[in-house]
């Protein structure tokens, strides 16, 4: 199976200034710019323009309620040296003026359809917002802890300790028979018609060929072989990178374990085209890695979404 190419949360532009960030002196001048653009996240929700191709920035003048320097999370530099930010709402009252109108949206309905530079802002602003808000304190001795570095870095003033942010890897597989048919399932809380390819959390110490293999066993009592690296991307809901495989099963008898998977269904490209345009199945959006996967091992583009 080829690798995964240009999926949606996966790409960017901007230099993180990585090295720089932690210079509190150096981020205040960034904020300081003229040039300073600001996405505020409300609720994992952005501005974009109406028809959601481009972000609305503001100013951190125009700010209904300015950040203290702590909560402005720096998310870059374009190549032109423009610095950009993230807060945490409310949202300002009036989007910057030069971008027209505009309104909130999520990833899920934005992520696939930005600029690269924008999916790659979006990405990281949501996934510094949530990463913030689940970690006011420290894990060692439970004080309040204060963002530095720009916002990539939590420190406790109490015991010092520094906490970075979280990211979780979960493994998602295609998985293909000596048939060449694919297995979806679906989770019993989706509704019925509703399909994706099978997903689950790497387990601390667990190799990741080894968490593919297991999770497509519990959830199906499928045997897989051979995991193949597709791709990644994160998934800031509210932390994940989804790391994307291809695998061969061994085994065809499906039992599944009703409480991550209801339903599982092995399909040759003709039956899944054919559901789909019955309506009796719907893919996961554009926007995944699961729907990259699945037109990747059908050879092109399929409709609809859910």
């Amino acid at each position: 199976m080829p690798r995964l190419a240009e999926l949606a949360l996966a790409r960017s532009t901007l230099d993180r200034a990585t090295e720089r960030r932690r210079n509190a002196a150096w981020v205040d001048a960034r904020w300081a710019d003229p040039r300073c653009r600001v996405l505020v996240v409300v609720d994992g929700e952005v501005p974009v323009t109406d028809d959601a191709t481009a972000l609305v920035f503001t100013t951190p003048e125009e700010l209904d309620d300015p950040q203290p320097p702590e909560e402005r999370y720096l998310l870059g530099l374009d190549s032109e040296g423009v610095p950009y930010f993230a807060v945490p709402g409310p949202t300002p009252a009036e989007p910057n003026s030069s971008a027209g109108g505009s309104r909130r949206a999520g990833l899920r309905d934005a992520g696939a359809i930005l600029s690269d530079r924008d999916s790659g802002l979006f990405v990281h602003a949501v996934a510094l917002v949530n990463w913030h808000a689940a970690h006011p304190c420290c894990a060692r001795c439970g004080a309040a802890t204060r963002p530095t570095a720009g916002g990539h870095v939590r420190r406790c003033p109490s015991c010092g300790a520094e906490h970075f942010p979280r990211t979780d890897p979960a493994i998602i597989v295609l998985v293909f028979d000596e048939d060449d048919r694919c297995l979806l399932g679906r989770q019993p809380s989706w509704p019925v018609g509703r399909f994706s390819t099978l997903a689950g959390f790497v387990e601390p110490g667990e190799p990741l060929e080894h968490a593919v293999a297991r999770e497509v066993d519990e959830e199906t009592g499928i045997k897989v072989v051979d995991p193949e690296y597709a791709g990644s991307q994160p998934w800031p809901f509210p932390s994940s990178l989804m790391l994307g495989f291809f695998a061969r099963a061994v085994t065809t008898q499906i039992k599944v374990d009703e409480e991550e998977i209801a339903e599982a269904r092995w399909l040759s490209r003709e039956e899944l085209r054919t559901a789909i345009d019955s309506g009796e199945l719907l893919l996961p959006g554009k926007v995944s890695i699961a729907r990259r996967l699945i037109e990747t091992w059908y050879g092109g583009e399929l409709p609809g979404s859910w």
